[in-house]
């Protein structure tokens, strides 16, 4: 099948590609801080009963990783959608709260009423790529990520914040920064790998996607964040009804909606539940259902992902979902992530 790019070779796949060196340079400005050092230091010996994690969109997804993370370490960490956390959860601005707020912009209209709501009550750890941001200057503690101007569909902003969480894991958790770091290096080329076949895998989705009129992306673990991600990027580029869940949420009863016009993107993820994901991708085409895998025992190209450290992983699984991005808008024939209804900064809410 022959395809025509130039209608997805815009300011879009531009931002995809040029990850490879948001993350470098995300990457290169991660350090600490004596403020960030000190909220760390009061984590550790007690101080906060509890850590919430806060953010909206994809900003919110990639705290999945880090709300697993804390929790195996021993802390209470609760993640809540900041619209939610300021008008319903507010009891919980407290000194004895920790808020990890997380939001590219830094200056959405949820951001901004939390910074009201909480009125220096808990101590805050802002992660944004806007550094005059509301967020960044009213902060205890605040780490930039180094994305750049981002054209619309969070892509480069989703990957750096996820990479910063990494780091941000690392300082709470008193790991060895210095492992911390060499374990992040080896994301950098493995982007920059899959990116460079990006046509083929483009192509080869376009097939895998023919007749599809809904797609489902499911996982477990830190892969929650590729499939919320994941389903909310497939919607905003490409207008498509898209839908991110639990692999155990999707037995459930979204099972019932198995066609050839329904397509399920599974995510191996972590070793612990990988088994009882692979199994869902075997009882879906059991079932005369269609379904691919993303991780390294993938049977589809764009789904093959190396063996990486599992805090790379995250990273690596949002990119099939981009191209599926891709591949859909090629298949329709439509630029794909130009907004017509929303814009990239949320000012209402």
């Amino acid at each position: 099948m022959a395809i025509d790019f130039s209608a997805i070779e815009g300011p879009y796949l531009r931002d995809i590609l040029d990850q490879p060196r948001a993350l470098e340079d995300t990457l290169d400005s991660l350090g600490t801080t004596p403020a960030l050092m000190s909220i760390a230091s009061r984590l550790r010996s007690g101080e906060f009963g509890r850590v919430v994690l806060t953010g909206m969109g994809s900003s919110y997804h990639a705290l999945h990783p880090m709300s697993i993370a804390l929790v195996n370490q021993g802390f209470t960490a609760m993640m809540i959608e900041t619209a939610e956390l300021v008008h319903y959860y507010n009891r919980l601005f407290r000194r004895e709260t920790l808020i990890v707020a997380v939001s590219q912009s830094g200056q959405s209209a949820e951001m901004v009423r939390l910074l009201e709501a909480n009125h220096r009550q808990s101590a805050l750890i802002a992660v944004t790529n806007t550094a005059e941001s509301p967020l960044a200057q009213c902060a205890d503690a605040a780490i930039l990520t180094k994305a750049g101007v981002e054209f619309s569909v969070s892509c480069k902003t989703y990957v750096t914040a996820l990479l910063a969480l990494e780091w941000l894991n690392g300082v709470l958790c008193d790991r060895d920064l210095g492992r911390v770091r060499e374990e992040l290096e080896r994301e950098c080329p493995a982007v920059h790998l899959y990116l460079s076949s990006w046509k083929d895998h483009v192509q080869s989705l376009i097939r895998q996607l023919l007749e599809s009129r809904h797609i489902f992306l499911v996982g477990r673990g830190t892969s929650l964040a590729a499939a919320g991600t994941g389903a909310l990027i497939v919607k905003e580029a490409d207008h498509f009804p898209a839908e991110g869940m639990s692999s155990a949420a999707f037995r459930h009863g979204p099972l019932e909606m198995l066609s050839q016009e329904s397509f399920v993107l599974v995510f191996s993820g972590d070793e612990l539940t990988r088994e009882l994901n692979e199994r869902l991708v075997r009882d879906i085409r059991a079932e005369s259902g269609r379904a691919e895998l993303v991780g390294k025992n993938s049977d589809l190209p764009a789904g093959k992902l190396p063996s990486m450290h599992p805090s790379i992983r995250p990273i690596l699984e949002i990119l099939p979902v981009q191209m599926i991005t891709l591949a859909l808008a090629a298949q329709l024939g439509r630029e794909p992530g130009r907004f017509e209804l929303a814009s990239k900064v949320t000012t209402r809410e």
